[in-house]
């Protein structure tokens, strides 16, 4: 979720306390993200492919930072569907990382079967500092 600032508040949470902690991220540059693909490998004159090549780059980064973790915390935002990051917290769980999800309790019902795989529940990217303290 691109679209508020729990990144940063983890990451100065983390900071903060001083933390032994590590954080990467998927892109989070929403522009940058969509056009990756067409900018590394070339601009194609029609767009049909202009998303699965912007896809194909995310998803390799993205499986790879995924991989490497020990924790993945992942943020539902209540006003955009993130498929994504619901695919993220399935290949999280297949790998067997530990996963802490993030969002509002108002989309709790919805995410009931994301967040029976996670290990912590957070409403709050403060409640996210704690759970890593």
């Amino acid at each position: 979720e691109i679209h508020s600032d729990w990144r940063e508040v983890i990451a100065e949470g983390v900071a903060e306390r001083k933390l032994p902690v590590s954080l990467s991220s998927p892109n989070t540059s929403h522009e940058d993200s969509d056009d990756c693909g067409a900018i590394i490998l070339g601009v194609e004159e029609e767009r049909r492919n202009w998303d699965k090549l912007g896809a194909n780059l995310n998803n390799l980064r993205t499986k790879i930072l995924i991989k490497d973790s020990d924790i993945v915390v992942v943020r539902f935002g209540p006003k955009y569907r993130q498929w994504n990051a619901a695919f993220d917290a399935g290949y999280a769980s297949a790998l067997g990382k530990e996963i802490i999800t993030l969002h509002p309790p108002e989309i709790s019902h919805m995410l009931k079967e994301v967040n029976s795989a996670a290990s912590v529940v957070c409403e709050e990217a403060s409640q996210v500092v704690d759970t890593l303290a």
